[in-house]
């Protein structure tokens, strides 16, 4: 394999997750088989084709055009914020205390977003855990082998041993996080376990979300329930009992901050529970004459797990899953279960090998970044937005985009290749880069992508979906939409402009919808041109206001971004800038359709 080929195959969606190459209802193991069977070796090996795709635009006079635009403007756009981001600017001054040294030669680095300053000084302790955590399973596997495992079809026998290593490494794991706010989490996790074992099926789903979202709220409100706080109402002669306690918070004391995903993990079991209740997996099984060893992906997630799998053990091992725990990706109760029975056939050396070499580029892409734009820490200085021009404030918001999106990319993708390493394929978090996006819609479909699942499965879907055949179902939708997101601003964090972003997020997507009704795919059959330069002009309307929504949400606020709007406005230059940038983005999103165009010829056909 050439340096071309290997370097395609680590940037081939198949490497960052089979699940965008191969579909849902189809058992990974099925592709595998296909890869040495003659009569199926030239067929697509992932999704079916399209009925019709149209021919590559790739080597047209058209693209060639495109080319020169991309030549001459995705170089000026890293240009412009590197002349901002140096000690030639006469404003260095200002924000030069919020950089560090970095080991780029000559250059500082920007590491004054604590969020990623926090990931990127513990990198080398969580690479070594990551090593660590698999040989310390292989050594439990040693001591406490499974007991009849060669004839254990069901899965039992490894389910056992996989669980009951993961259970106690849990509790390890939360007393070496939180010390004594341990006991806080596990608490919670009782609770909530008791109301899904112990009501009758009826009552399940409302005591779940009635538990679950004030615990959201008062985790954030009371900041964690200090020992001392609780002491001082209840017993106030244990207060210095309290402050000790309080003082034993572990390497991440604050546990409150990330107990968010866990919550969702919650209400996965107790859903999952109560969907599974008078149901049997066997009966399942056997009914759709289906091998448990080779499920497929979506059937690992609605077939309900065994009902003597609903133990506390099993919820605690999953619930704090080690590799998981902390950022994700998140993956349901039942196919935690599936996977424990029976390892994943997607999780392949080659591939995971292939993967750990996409994080590290993707690392390094950041700190590169980090070292040449300094955009964190001039908005940490608090700058007088109108000394930047229009190209400046708008290139250094949008590369502020990118850097917030690679500070959750790259915890999401460490993690999940720990699972990988461990033996538990999640799905990847991350479709696309965010520069590759057109559609509101299809963006957060493809952004966390886990948790997009979540949210269809145990909110979107049984609220009843949408549908826009008619105003009144319109209507009904964007009501469920609303509702949707309302919680996903909730659930990031109390914050007004939070809860603004998830309904501009909403509000953008309405023309989205409105220019699908009046311009049907249909209706242009015979004119294809014209009807991908239609889409591509509403889509620069799409971009701009996704990236509008999420200055708003987590970068700028409604403050920042009407100083970006004026600074735009206020004169010729800034008008005639944001002309050639709607410009430049319609060529980028005509190479994003050709670059769809060219996965469905393929066989791969993602909704994102």
């Amino acid at each position: 394999m050439g340096p071309l080929s290997l370097f395609r195959s680590i940037y081939d969606l198949d490497t960052l997750d089979t699940r965008f190459t191969s579909s849902a209802s189809v058992p990974y193991q099925t592709v595998i088989d296909a890869r040495s069977d003659p009569a199926t070796s030239r067929e697509p090996l992932g999704k079916n084709l399209p009925v019709q795709t149209s021919p590559p635009k790739w080597r047209t006079p058209e693209f060639y055009f495109y080319y020169i635009i991309f030549v001459l403007a995705v170089p000026l756009m890293f240009w412009i914020p590197y002349k901002v981001s140096g000690p030639t600017d006469h404003r260095y001054h200002k924000y030069e205390r919020f950089l560090s040294d970095g080991w780029v030669p000559g250059r500082k680095v920007d590491v004054s977003d604590s969020q990623y300053h926090t990931f990127r000084e513990n990198l080398p302790y969580m690479a070594m855990l990551l090593l660590f955590h698999p040989l310390l399973r292989k050594a439990w596997n040693t001591v406490y082998p499974a007991p009849g495992r060669s004839n254990d079809s069901g899965g039992a026998a490894r389910l056992e041993q996989r669980a009951s290593f993961d259970y106690v490494f849990a509790i390890l794991y939360l007393f070496i996080l939180h010390g004594f706010s341990a006991f806080k989490v596990l608490l919670i996790l009782n609770i909530n376990y008791r109301l899904a074992t112990g009501l009758p099926k009826r009552y399940i789903p409302l005591a779940t979300w009635a538990f679950n979202i004030p615990v959201l709220f008062a985790n954030e409100l009371c900041q964690g329930y200090h020992y001392k706080d609780i002491a001082s109402y209840l017993a106030p002669p244990l207060v210095e009992w309290g402050a000790w306690m309080d003082s034993y918070g572990g390497l991440m004391s604050r546990w409150e901050v990330l107990f968010n995903l866990t919550i969702l993990r919650l209400i996965s079991f107790n859903l999952d529970y109560y969907w599974s209740v008078d149901k049997r997996n066997a009966s399942s099984l056997e009914k759709k004459q289906l091998d448990a060893s080779q499920l497929s992906e979506r059937d690992r997630v609605t077939i309900p797990a065994d009902f003597r799998d609903y133990t506390f053990r099993n919820y605690l091992a999953y619930a704090v899953y080690a590799p998981l725990y902390l950022t994700g990706p998140i993956i349901t109760f039942n196919d935690y279960i599936c996977q424990s029975k029976h390892r994943a056939a997607s999780i392949e050396r080659p591939r995971t090998i292939r993967y750990a070499v996409r994080f590290a580029l993707v690392l390094l892409s950041m700190e590169l970044i980090l070292h040449f734009n300094y955009v964190g820490a001039i908005s940490k200085a608090n700058p007088v937005w109108g000394e930047y021009t229009a190209s400046q404030l708008s290139l250094l918001s949008f590369m502020n985009l990118h850097i917030i999106w690679l500070k959750l990319l790259i915890p999401w993708r460490l993690f999940r290749l720990w699972a990988l390493v461990d033996g538990i394929d999640p799905p990847e978090n991350m479709v696309r880069c965010v520069s590759n996006n057109y559609s509101t819609q299809l963006f957060w479909r493809s952004w966390h992508r886990s948790y997009n699942r979540w949210l269809i499965r145990y909110i979107y879907v049984p609220l009843g979906g949408s549908s826009f055949r008619t105003w009144r179902q319109a209507a009904r939708s964007i009501l469920t939409y609303l509702l949707v997101f309302t919680f996903v601003a909730l659930w990031h964090d109390i914050q007004m402009r939070l809860l603004i972003w998830g309904w501009l997020i909403v509000l953008f997507m309405a023309p989205e919808w409105i220019a699908a009704s009046l311009f049907p795919r249909r209706k242009w059959e015979s004119r294809p041109t014209e009807y991908r330069m239609l889409c591509c002009v509403g889509a620069v309307g799409n971009v701009l206001m996704m990236i509008s929504a999420n200055l708003v949400g987590f970068a700028l606020g409604l403050d920042g971004l009407e100083v970006i709007i004026k600074s735009i406005l206020q004169d010729w230059s800034g008008v005639i800038f944001l002309i050639t940038s709607c410009a430049c983005l319609f060529v980028g999103i005509q190479v994003m359709f050709e670059i769809r165009e060219e996965e469905r010829r393929k066989g791969v056909t993602l909704k994102c």
